[in-house]
């Protein structure tokens, strides 16, 4: 959290993420306090000033939360460092990190470099990036499929999330137009790959979309009227962030909804505070820690 109407729109997009998940949520806002250094000293009165608005970005995100999603548990936390490598410490063990698109950083956030795109590249859990804009709800959740590995744990949360949100899953496969190809055999292979996911989830309603069309302008076409896109991420570390995919930093330029990089993905532990005064949720119980940037 920045203090940005990126970042807050990120904030209520968490709070509700938690609360279909019926997790804890956790608002971080990083202060490097390099910010304030002069030479090789830092300033004590920048660095009071920054860890004070600080604190008072976080107390009105918490304030948000509590509004809007009042049985969401919610803890606020200032971490010292630049974000990007903060964030990525203190999500550890967590079910994913929020953060807002185009925040103070502007244009730059989504260059290499940049925290969405370290975080997107090198974070152990999905990263969901948020745009700012209001947006009316769609009931569909959009994944992008390949022939790789690299998409598994991304339809695996995309199929959560669908569950979670009632919503319907849009698994679109893109070709590029001069690519010459077997239809029916393509179709035949993002069924296989779908297979065993619909059955785990029965209950998800499935579009099997197949487009003649480059990946990137496919995925940004379908999430015009998605809630969420999910797009998988080969997450190699270092040279992952560097190395992060054309077709995903195009769709965290390009799409229109709340993007999730997703590189693994599974069920976390059980959270036992929600479940002790809320009573037990339907399909596994996580333990998450939001953090939002």
């Amino acid at each position: 959290m920045d203090g940005s109407a990126a970042s807050r729109t990120a904030v209520k997009w968490a709070a509700g993420d938690a609360f279909r998940m019926r997790l804890p949520l956790r608002i971080v806002h990083a202060v490097d306090p390099s910010t304030g250094q002069i030479g090789k000293n830092a300033n004590p009165h920048v660095v009071d000033a920054l860890l004070r608005r600080g604190q008072r970005i976080l107390l009105e995100a918490e304030a948000l939360v509590r509004e809007r999603c009042p049985a969401v548990e919610v803890t606020a936390q200032e971490a010292e460092g630049a974000p990007a490598p903060a964030l990525r410490e203190l999500a550890k063990g967590a079910t994913e990190i929020v953060i807002g698109r185009c925040g103070l950083g502007g244009f730059n956030d989504l260059l290499p470099g940049s925290v969405c795109v370290d975080l997107a590249g090198r974070a152990t859990c999905p990263v969901v990036v948020v745009s700012g804009e209001p947006r009316p709800v769609y009931e569909e959740v959009v994944v992008g499929v390949n022939t790789s590995s690299v998409c598994e744990p991304a339809l695996a949360y995309a199929f959560e999330q669908a569950r979670l949100r009632g919503a319907t899953l849009r698994a679109v496969h893109a070709l590029a137009p001069e690519a010459a190809y077997d239809l029916d055999k393509v179709h035949r292979t993002v069924h296989d790959r779908l297979k065993a996911l619909r059955k785990r989830y029965a209950q998800v309603t499935v579009i099997e979309d197949v487009r003649s069309e480059q990946p990137v302008d496919a995925l940004a076409d379908a999430s015009e009227s998605a809630d969420l896109l999910v797009v998988g991420s080969h997450g190699l570390g270092t040279a992952g962030s560097r190395l992060f995919s054309s077709v995903s930093r195009g769709v965290l330029f390009q799409a229109r909804c709340p993007v999730a990089a997703v590189h693994s993905w599974r069920p976390p532990a059980s959270s036992g505070s929600w479940i002790s005064r809320h009573g037990p949720r339907r399909g596994p119980a996580w333990w998450c820690g939001v953090a939002l940037a």
